[in-house]
This record gives structure tokens, C-alpha cells and sequence, in this order.
């Protein structure tokens, strides 16, 4: 009679799915949106290419955005950080006892939604929207990546790379677990040996539980007298295929979310792995400034002509080439 037990390491992490909503649901207050915006939020911290290319992304809209009496700086930067995250952008427009626009304020995208009667909007101020505030429609601007779907809330661009960026996530969370369990994937404890009784199986049991973590590297002492020396055998899983697997996933997964982001590799800090690095970062810049920056500015500049009044304004993304780089 064979007696096996299967027993894990770790307790299985919490999962996410950000495809909470199958549609714009009315719930008779609001409009739900159509992808989970807090876990839109969370997958920053789960990818690093995935953060990076946002963050280059925002930090070349900073540079070249230029104040104007309606929007600050630091307002604008906490507008694009919204919209590039979640595909959506909210400003209130402040206005004076005359109902002119003083300034306009960026809203948190991840608490704004669209009213039932798709008129106004409403501004949550916690998670389960028992406090909320209604915000006119007229002293909101929405700007939004279109969605092909519906047209009450924007979806970013991304969305088709949200496996790759779970993929990599997952792949280094498993490599932490295989060096916390001393460098192995797992194994097999394959006994024979009728020398040692149940009480001895339950004392191995518990100290292989211990195994992990800190003293991971501890020697176990398994003494049977007159025991089969053929009677216990240690068999690892998958011990060497588990480092290339790793490489690849992280590899593969890391290059879809650069494809997903359009961002070229040498603007992002990647360190080259080949000797011919990553091209010239000064042509790749140009480029990246002609084909990805100018649309996403335009994006913003289109919100003048909604509103009559010039709230955005940039300057165009110059890269000079330095004296070392020429």
C-alpha cells in the first residue's frame, strides 16, 4: 500500500482579475466601469517594465508641458499618471462667483464615474460607495482612450499585455520561493523502509515543513537502525529546468510589455545584454518623440478646442545630442 501527501511551502497568494465587469453596468447611481481600476493600479507594482514605460512616458510629458494660468505643472503630472494608468483623465474646472474657469484641478480616475444619467459625475470617497460626491457635468473635463465597446469610460492601451505582466510577476515570485525552500522547486520523498514507523514519518514531515525560510540549509538526521540503505530517496523536481524556465518567462514577458508600450528598451534603463547594446539612444528618442509623444500630447491639446480656453500647452520634445554622445 503506497501512503502519499502533497503539501505546499507557501499559502496560495490572492488573485486578481481586472475583467471584473463584463459591460458599463448601471447601478442606478453610477455607471460601473468596465475593467476593475484599482487592479489597474496594482499591476504597477507587479511589473517593472511595465512601470517604467509609464513613467517615461509621464516624465517626457512633464518636461515639455508649459504651465498656463489654468493648470499647473504638478497638476498635469497627476493628470497623465491618471489617464496612462487607467485610460482615464478627470479635471474639475474651479470657477469664479462670474462662472469663468479660474484653474482646473486634476480628480483621482480610479473614484470618478459617470452618472446614471450620464450628465454628471460622481466622485466616490471610499471603496464601497457609500460616500460619494456629485460633481456637475459641466466642471468636469473627461479625457479618455477610446474603447470600442462603449463610450462612457476609457480602457488604457494595455490591456492586451495584462497576461505578460502577471507572467512575470508570477515567475518572480516563484524564483523568491525557490531560494527561501533552499534553491529547489520541490521533490519527491520517496520511503521504503518499514524500519521506521508512523510517529518517525510525522517527525520528518515536521521538520521538512521547518525547511524553509530562515535555516532553510539545515542538515536533517534520519537514523534507522538496521534500516534499507535503498529505503528513503530524496528526488528533486525539475531542479535545473526551473532556472532556464525562469530566464525565458521573464525574457518573453518583458519584451510584450515593451511591444504593448511602444517604448523604446534604451529609454527605459535596460541594461544591454548583448555587446552590441541597445542602438542609439538619441535616434530611438527622436523617433519615439515623432511617433508616441506628439499623439499624446495632441490628446491634450484637443481639450482647448472643447473648452474655448487654453489649459494645455507644450513645447516639442527636443533631444540634443551631447559632445561625448557626437
Amino acid at each position: 500500500m503506497v501512503d502519499a501527501e502533497v503539501f505546499s511551502f507557501e499559502d496560495r497568494d490572492g488573485e486578481f482579475n481586472v475583467f471584473d465587469f463584463l459591460g458599463c453596468a448601471n447601478n442606478g447611481l453610477y455607471y460601473e466601469p468596465p475593467v476593475n481600476l484599482l487592479d489597474l493600479e496594482r499591476l504597477l507594482k507587479r511589473g517593472v517594465h511595465h512601470a517604467s514605460a509609464l513613467r517615461a512616458k509621464i516624465n517626457i510629458l512633464k518636461v515639455t508641458f508649459v504651465p498656463t494660468g489654468y493648470l499647473s505643472r504638478s497638476e498635469f503630472e497627476k493628470l497623465a499618471f491618471n489617464f496612462l494608468v487607467t485610460g482615464n483623465g478627470y479635471l474639475e474646472l474651479v470657477r469664479n462667483r462670474a462662472g469663468g474657469v479660474m484653474r482646473a484641478e486634476n480628480r483621482l480616475a480610479v473614484y470618478m464615474r459617470r452618472s446614471s444619467d450620464l450628465r454628471d459625475f460622481v466622485y466616490l470617497r471610499n471603496n464601497w460607495g457609500s460616500k460619494f460626491e456629485r460633481l456637475p457635468g459641466r466642471d468636469v473635463v473627461h479625457i479618455m482612450e477610446p474603447d470600442l465597446r462603449q463610450e462612457i469610460y476609457g480602457v488604457p492601451y494595455y490591456l492586451a499585455a495584462l497576461s505578460s505582466i502577471e507572467l512575470n510577476s508570477a515567475a518572480t515570485k516563484f524564483r523568491v520561493r525557490y531560494y527561501r525552500n533552499g534553491s529547489h522547486a520541490g521533490f519527491i520523498l520517496y520511503a521504503t523502509d518499514d524500519k521506521i514507523d508512523e510517529a518517525g514519518w510525522a517527525l520528518v514531515k515536521q521538520e521538512l515543513r521547518k525547511a524553509k525560510g530562515g535555516g532553510n540549509f539545515n542538515n536533517l538526521l534520519l537514523r534507522a537502525p538496521n534500516g534499507n540503505p535503498e529505503g528513503v530517496k530524496l528526488i528533486p523536481i525539475a531542479e535545473v529546468g526551473a532556472k532556464d524556465e525562469f530566464l525565458n518567462i521573464k525574457g518573453v514577458s518583458a519584451e510584450d510589455m515593451m511591444t504593448a508600450h511602444r517604448v523604446p528598451p534604451a529609454l527605459m534603463g535596460i541594461v544591454p545584454k548583448a555587446t552590441s547594446g541597445l542602438g542609439d539612444a538619441i535616434t530611438a528618442a527622436k523617433v519615439f518623440a515623432r511617433n508616441e509623444v506628439a499623439p499624446l500630447q495632441q490628446t491634450f491639446l484637443d481639450v482647448n478646442d472643447r473648452l474655448g480656453i487654453e489649459v494645455f500647452r507644450f513645447d516639442k520634445y527636443v533631444v540634443e545630442r551631447t559632445d561625448a554622445a557626437a
